[in-house]
């Protein structure tokens, strides 16, 4: 076992932690404070599991993706200036959940679907404590999971494909589900 397999059970662990802490923060108002945590959490997290497995190249296609991803994202909040639930502007799409996204399809698309699984567990959280906020409609956080995932499967290059998971949805007929490859 190298170190890469060692991260990748420590991010793991880590995931699994802030999934099943979810529960409790729910209880209180601090569904919107991990929210506010785990967006920021979930890339610097494929940060350092790109540093401890020596892939630099992998970290320096992490900031590619994350700036894309933020930089669509913040572009299409001005140009659209949708209005929020509760009352402000620039809803779509979320940058906090396109943040976690951006980090979680990183791992899904550099180290496998072990590492992603995990990672777009905790970003839908994410993406649930902005919708539970008033601050996004679901359609505000389905939107920036689908630029940071798009933005991800480009500017990533795979170290494991042998299987790839893309979550799939059709708004207009309300179809939802997952996409897999599996390579034999």
């Amino acid at each position: 076992m190298g170190v890469g397999d060692s991260a990748g059970k420590s991010l793991a662990k880590i995931c699994a932690v802030l999934v099943f802490c979810w529960p409790i923060q729910a209880k209180s108002d601090g569904l919107e404070t991990f929210g506010d945590i785990a967006q920021i959490a979930i890339p610097a997290i494929a940060l350092v599991a790109s540093g401890a497995k020596g892939d630099y190249l992998g970290a320096a296609q992490l900031g590619v993706t994350t700036g894309v991803t933020l930089g669509i994202t913040h572009g299409l909040k001005i140009a659209i200036d949708r209005r929020r639930p509760n009352g402000g502007g620039q809803s779509f799409p979320s940058g906090h959940t396109a943040a976690a996204f951006s980090g979680a399809a990183y791992l899904h698309f550099r180290y496998g679907w072990e590492y992603g699984l995990p990672a777009y567990a905790v970003a839908s959280v994410v993406a649930i404590s902005r919708v539970k906020a008033d601050k996004h409609h679901v359609t505000d956080v389905l939107g920036a999971a689908a630029i940071a995932i798009v933005t991800a499967y480009v500017f990533t290059d795979s170290l494991n494909d042998r299987v790839t998971i893309i979550p799939y949805a059709q708004f207009r007929k309300k179809n939802f589900g997952i996409i897999a490859k599996i390579k034999f």
